[in-house]
């Protein structure tokens, strides 16, 4: 892991309250407000997401302490966490390794997703507060303007996690937002291979906010199978154009 490509300006750890986002390419936790383990946790989250970290990639404990200005406490906490949302995996050789995924473990979490979501929207329909669904309005409207496809990707996690917030304390909440969360970064490859599907998903998004507004169900389900299938069908094709014989 090259600590050149997280640190700012000036050769020290650059940690500042950007929601755990990587900004340009600096590696930046949460709220220092948060506890440390809860801070290292969605920086290091976070980077895995947008990419920052890629597949196969080693997690040195002691580099990653002296990116994020913690003890390696924090650090080995933190990704144990990740471990069990499936993010990383430990290596009795390499230690903690970014995880690999073939395109049958895709195909497997969106299967899950396709029996799980519809489940998870017939609990929340009626309980999504206009709150939520302004919230929903306004990352539709961003990344319908946003040219960014790591910028597009992170909204879309954001966007999707909105609808999950009623029921965000059950069990179902958290093995979909581990499901989730281990797309996205195939999520964001596939835009590169198959870019029409950024006008696409925008629609639907837009369709998906007026669904919930009318407290539709069916036609939420109906919306959301469709639009984790064209997503489905994104990822493979970007893993057959950039991975001979997947």
């Amino acid at each position: 892991m090259a600590l050149s490509r997280l640190r700012g300006t000036g050769g020290g750890a650059d940690v500042g309250t950007v929601d755990g986002r990587v900004t340009g390419r600096r590696l930046v936790g949460g709220a220092r407000s948060r506890t440390a383990h809860e801070y290292v946790r969605e920086a290091l989250r976070a980077a895995i997401l947008d990419g920052t970290f890629g597949s196969g990639e080693r997690l040195l404990q002691t580099e990653l302490a002296e990116q994020l200005a913690v003890s390696t406490t924090p650090v080995r906490e933190a990704l144990r966490d990740l471990a069990s949302e499936g993010l990383v995996v430990f290596d009795p050789h390499r230690g903690a390794i970014v995880r690999s995924l073939d395109i049958g473990d895709v195909r497997e979490v969106y299967e899950l997703r396709m029996t799980l979501e519809p489940l998870m929207v017939r609990r929340v329909a009626d309980r999504l507060s206009s709150e939520q669904l302004d919230r929903a309005r306004v990352l539709q409207l961003s990344m319908e303007r946003t040219t960014d496809m790591g910028e597009w990707s992170e909204q879309n996690r954001r966007f999707h996690a909105i609808f999950h917030e009623p029921d965000a304390d059950s069990r179902l909440a958290a093995v979909l937002a581990g499901l989730r969360d281990t797309a996205t970064p195939y999520v964001r490859v596939s835009l590169g291979a198959r870019p029409q599907q950024v006008p696409q998903a925008n629609l639907e998004h837009a369709e998906l906010v007026e669904l919930f507004l009318a407290r539709d169900v069916e036609g939420v389900v109906s919306l959301t199978l469709q639009h984790l299938r064209a997503t489905l069908a994104a990822i493979e094709e970007s893993q057959q154009r950039f991975v001979p014989g997947s």
